[in-house]
């Protein structure tokens, strides 16, 4: 009997894990195909096939693809990261499989096309322009008015993306992005944007059913978050707002096939849309959606990708919160202490490193800033909340800073806040 495969184009460095154990759950074999496989420590760990091929080749992974057909019955192809999910759709339609719309996925990870089919359809989103270059940015910052956020036109996971409070921050992280420090996927497009105050939600669906609606802290002026608790603390006519503008920006975005992840600032005006994810959000958001609500959106990912039924029913109605833990300064991470108890505390989902001692930390104001988290879940918020903050304030470490013009270096002790 032929081995059903389940083809992943790309991996993901913290939830691409999720998706091979899912696979295999759903008596599937897993196989990666990546640039490079090295770039995903599961791989090597998991024993998981993978092989190497240029994923930004359209012609080249459907060679690829139809060379595993002559020994696999591939039942799917997914994948998990933003830049590949264009391709993901393109390939499914190739070999009349399950995916999403290519067109639809391509114009959403533009940002800019993304605003603007959203304001033409009515959506309340900040107002933005689309600059080139530095005299475009300081023309549009001061037609927006100060302060502006600034972000690449495409990218995911905070890169890039800075609130800029008066003009030297401005002219700073105009340097930043076009002087060479930030890495384009395609030729340099910003956007300027009005900063669109207030408290973050995130919604997350699965075609057009609304899962379950987040809050976040992510502070400015980088965004990297700090926290996630689901449910968000709303109430019922609340969520309804923010469910009803997730429904119309599908409509209004040509989306609707599989997972989505819909950010929000909930303004003076009421909810505002920040960005529309055309793909599930990257942990820990379905971790606390499997905890809060029993719905395991990976696993509902890849029954969507292979043709089965969905299952997205709540099996119970909890609250999970999930801390991220962020340096506040560059050097070596020498001691990690308190770990094995925080995880042991009651409640306590996970408790998880994302580097292990003497790894350098090179902070740079995105999510690749995270070292760790702690996920904590209850049927009750208070408790959740207790919890968390039980099990990280059991956590330290120390970080030696980087030495700078001869000065001695120095150990500082760190508790996370």
């Amino acid at each position: 009997m032929t081995r059903r495969a389940l083809i992943l184009i790309e991996g993901h460095p913290r939830g691409g894990l999720q998706y091979i154990q899912a696979a295999r759950r759903l008596g599937l074999h897993p196989i990666t195909l990546s640039v490079d496989p090295d770039w995903y420590d599961y791989i090597a760990a998991e024993s998981i096939e993978a092989i190497r091929v240029d994923t930004d080749n359209l012609d080249a992974l459907i060679h690829e693809c139809s060379r595993l057909r002559a020994t696999y019955d591939i039942a799917g192809i997914t994948g998990a990261l933003d830049s590949v999910y264009p391709t993901v759709g393109k390939l499914c339609r190739h070999f009349d499989l399950p995916g999403p719309n290519p067109a639809s996925v391509a114009r959403c990870c533009d940002k800019f096309t993304q605003r603007q089919l959203l304001a033409e359809a009515g959506l309340p989103v900040p107002a933005y322009r689309l600059a080139a270059n530095a005299a475009d940015v300081e023309r549009f910052a001061a037609e927006i008015g100060l302060p502006v956020i600034l972000k690449p036109a495409q990218g995911s996971g905070s890169r890039g993306v800075r609130l800029c409070r008066n003009v030297d921050e401005l002219a700073e992280h105009t340097t930043y992005l076009l002087g060479g420090q930030h890495i384009w996927q395609s030729s340099p497009r910003i956007l300027v944007e009005e900063f669109a105050q207030g408290p973050y939600y995130c919604a997350e669906l699965v075609g057009n059913t609304v899962i379950g609606v987040g809050a976040g802290d992510c502070p400015p002026p980088h965004f990297v978050f700090r926290e996630f608790t689901l449910p968000a603390l709303l109430s019922d006519d609340d969520h309804e707002r923010i469910a009803d503008v997730s429904l119309s920006c599908l409509r209004a975005l040509g989306l609707g096939w599989g997972p989505t992840c819909i950010e929000f600032r909930w303004t003076k005006l009421g909810p505002v849309v920040i960005e529309v994810n055309p793909r599930l959000g990257g942990p820990p958001g379905p971790q606390l959606v499997q905890l809060a609500y029993g719905v395991d959106l990976v696993t509902e990912h890849i029954k969507l990708a292979i043709g089965e039924e969905l299952d997205l029913r709540r099996k119970h109605s909890h609250t999970a919160a999930a801390r991220l833990l962020v340096p506040d300064r560059d050097g070596t991470l020498d001691r990690i202490d308190g770990d094995r108890l925080a995880a042991a505390v009651p409640g306590v989902a996970e408790v998880k490193w994302y580097i292990g001692p003497k790894a350098l930390i090179v902070r740079r104001g995105d999510l690749r800033d995270w070292i760790g988290c702690v996920i904590a879940t209850s049927p009750s918020r208070d408790r959740t909340e207790a919890i968390l903050q039980r099990a990280v304030d059991l956590i330290a470490w120390s970080i030696t800073p980087i030495s700078t013009l001869g000065e001695q270096e120095e150990v500082v002790s760190h508790r996370v806040v």
